[in-house]
């Protein structure tokens, strides 16, 4: 068997040692529940939800993954809004309650970050939570990107292989660019929500796309239409995206992009293995889903970064702001060299899972046993957990599969958790 004939196997034994088991999940949910008595202790948070985003909630995470937490501030039913020195001293509370109750170590305040960010881990198997004050723009994008797997479930596999290795394992092109080196955005490198943006744009640059532009699914600029009443604003989103994704996969008349992972990738690193060259005069702007020109875009000049790639969701930010011209060519380099060993004839399963992936998932790849019957299928799904708690069930009862029918994209409401009067938490709702 050729190396190109081999890689798809390869992937899939990759993605079965990443994504989620079922026991992975109730960790996930007890440090939630744990940050929510701790936030409860703290005077100058009294009336604050606590509320994951990120890839816990987009279901783009791995067995290793982190937390994102967003602490939303009591502002009845209206959008809380805070100065960055305000967040700034709730964080230093919320550290000294952390310090005070116990169960947490690496501590760490970055206080001078764009968004002020309190960083940790868990005793309870070391997960990393990166924490911040009224990120409901962070929570939105991420429903976003589950929403946008509900188009095709390829790209949560593929957002699995690309960005995984600084803080556990990110998935598909998570994993590989962390293998080799390009997944840090603190090196000035891509962190893994640009690496997300890049795989969408991806998708849409296929011939046949797989995904519209992002206009297609919310046609505004998604943060600043979060303002007023909470649920108002989230609902109007929520509706419009549900609406237009629901319109564009019952499009009887869109061609269909037939193309296996393998393929998918391969096209992946060839798409961006000039992208210093092209970055110098161009930008990725998701939203019309083209690259456009730098020059004539006025929304991104003056050219301060080395390379744009505009967030969809928040025009007209720059999801690679971090990139430095050095890393940038790496990047290239990386993308280039890996497209030519995976097509070349002379790769072994070993050789290829070598390149894919860190040496600890290497070596856990190599242990791997035979692929179960049926395994082969398109979609790779992760497990539902198994509950043990009230809030725990009502995410059973809300977490679905992403092959649903046209006609069944969600309109996902929050719900009130277990803990507290007026906590919410988002989750996906399941098939009944």
């Amino acid at each position: 068997m050729s190396s190109y004939g081999m890689l798809e196997p390869t992937i899939r034994d990759i993605l079965r040692v990443i994504s989620p088991l079922r026991e992975d999940w109730s960790p996930r949910f007890q440090i939630i529940d744990e940050l929510r008595a701790v936030v409860q202790s703290v005077e100058s948070l009294r009336g604050a939800t606590v509320e994951p985003y990120g890839s816990f909630v987009s279901n783009l995470f791995t067995r290793w993954g982190d937390l994102d937490i967003s602490i939303e501030l009591a502002n009845g039913s209206y959008i809380p809004s805070a100065g960055k020195k305000h967040k700034q001293t709730l964080l230093k509370d919320l550290l000294k309650a952390l310090r005070k109750r116990g169960g947490w170590h690496n501590l760490q305040f970055v206080a001078n970050a764009r968004v002020p960010i309190l960083k940790f881990q868990s005793n309870y198997l070391n997960i990393s939570c990166d924490l911040s004050i009224n990120n409901l723009s962070g929570q939105m994008k991420s429903k976003l990107l589950f929403w946008i797997n509900e188009i095709d479930g390829r790209f949560r596999n593929m957002v699995l292989l690309a960005c995984s290795y600084c803080k556990a394992i990110d998935e598909v092109v998570k994993e590989w660019a962390k293998a080799h080196g390009i997944n840090d955005s603190k090196s000035g490198t891509l962190n893994s929500y640009c690496l997300s943006l890049l795989i969408i744009f991806h998708f849409q640059t296929c011939v046949p796309a797989l995904l519209p532009p992002m206009k297609e699914i919310y046609p505004g600029n998604m943060v600043d239409d979060l303002t007023g009443v909470r649920a108002v604003a989230e609902r109007h989103v929520e509706e419009v995206c549900a609406e237009n994704i629901t319109k564009f996969r019952s499009d009887k008349s869109r061609k269909i992009n037939q193309s296996s992972l393998s393929e998918l990738f391969i096209s992946f690193l060839a798409k961006f293995s000039d992208i210093s060259l092209r970055a110098l005069e161009q930008g990725i702007c998701l939203y019309t889903g083209q690259w456009e020109p730098i020059d004539s875009n006025m929304r991104w000049l003056p050219k301060t970064y080395a390379l744009f790639v505009e967030d969809p969701f928040e025009q007209p930010a720059n999801s690679a702001r971090t990139v430095s011209s050095r890393q940038l060519v790496r990047i290239s380099e990386v993308f280039r060299t890996t497209h030519h060993v995976l097509i070349s004839g002379n790769q072994n399963q070993h050789s290829l899972i070598a390149t894919l992936v860190r040496p600890q998932l290497s070596q856990l790849c190599a242990r791997m046993p035979a692929n179960p019957s049926g395994y082969n299928s398109g979609y790779i799904a992760t497990p539902r957990p198994q509950m043990h708690s009230p809030m725990q069930a009502q995410y059973q009862n809300q977490h679905r599969r992403v092959n649903r029918r046209p006609n069944d994209i969600p309109v996902n409401r929050s719900v009130n958790s277990s803990q507290g009067r007026g906590q919410q938490f988002w989750r996906p709702r399941s098939d009944k």
